[in-house]
């Protein structure tokens, strides 16, 4: 009894410790586009490590502390090749760093294009990136956020699926009877796969999303360059020039695109640091929350 009455006050005086790591489904009933399987998650709850399969997509909460909240939120995609999810490195540990400064951080743990799960295996990781900012929005209230200040980030093959839900989001994947937007109010790409073009595009990332043989009308489609306009969000993006896995030109092309179209953007290259730079440069992120402050996303 003394043991539960310690854990209840625990409970009361740090709420938000406590909620700080807790993982949702991402659709409350139906999973759209999936095909019945009885195969589970791969490993069957988020790790710190990589995440092989995903069969039931999930949101994982990273609240940050009731006096330091300022009422933003981000959705963090993962990179991965979309073939693994790097789920702590580039999900875990990035959510606690945002915590930090008071942003509400959230993990999306998207499916994995598989023809084996899916109906329609191109559209799947768009559906829950589509999925989760609705989520954040329609739930804004109660996690403390601003549903006006919800932005997406991704790494890698995961900067493609924020990237597609930064210039996709005037189609509606999911139900919506809520009518959220589905609009992010900002962006962030690290290192981002940005392309599904013969010269641009990371073939792995490409193979897996969109088979082997895609159309050239599914190639464009999903090469979110060309999908720009000016109502895409504000963007920060930051890569390596000597990034040997994905063409820096992604990024590249991608910020002449959003600045033609007079969308505000800030782009950071370092000199070195190859893909996945973010492991070996400690200090990546300051740049990035100086943005995040110049922008008042990190206000009050």
């Amino acid at each position: 009894m003394k043991m539960l009455k310690i854990l209840f006050i625990g409970f009361c005086l740090f709420p938000f410790a406590v909620q700080a790591q807790r993982i949702v489904n991402l659709y409350p009933g139906h999973i759209p586009d999936s095909k019945k399987t009885v195969l589970k998650n791969i490993p069957e709850n988020p790790s710190e490590g990589l995440i092989r399969r995903v069969i039931t997509p999930t949101l994982q909460m990273f609240l940050p502390e009731k006096d330091k909240t300022n009422g933003t939120a981000i959705v963090i995609c993962p990179g991965g090749g979309y073939s693994v999810i790097v789920y702590g490195g580039e999900g875990i540990n990035v959510a606690k760093e945002f915590t930090e400064k008071g942003v509400a951080a959230f993990v999306l743990q998207y499916r994995l294009p598989n023809d084996s799960f899916q109906v329609n295996k191109t559209i799947a990781p768009l559906q829950d990136a589509q999925q989760a900012i609705k989520m954040v929005r329609d739930s804004a209230a109660a996690w403390g956020i601003n549903p006006d200040k919800v932005g997406i980030m991704g790494f890698s093959a995961g900067g493609h699926v924020a990237s597609t839900e930064a210039t996709h989001f005037n189609k509606a994947l999911i139900e919506n009877k809520s009518n959220a937007s589905l609009r992010p109010d900002f962006q962030i790409l690290v290192y981002p796969v940005i392309s599904m073009q013969d010269s641009l595009a990371h073939k792995g990332s490409r193979t897996q999303l969109l088979g082997n043989n895609p159309s050239k009308e599914t190639i464009d489609l999903y090469s979110n360059e060309l999908q720009v306009d000016k109502n895409a969000p504000p963007a920060y993006i930051t890569v390596a020039a000597d990034d040997k896995v994905v063409d820096v030109d992604n990024s590249i092309i991608y910020f002449e695109k959003l600045r033609h179209n007079k969308v505000p953007v800030e782009m950071h290259i370092y000199q070195k640091g190859d893909h996945g730079f973010v492991f070996r440069h400690p200090g990546w992120m300051e740049p990035l929350f100086e943005w995040m402050q110049n922008n008042n996303w990190m206000n009050k």
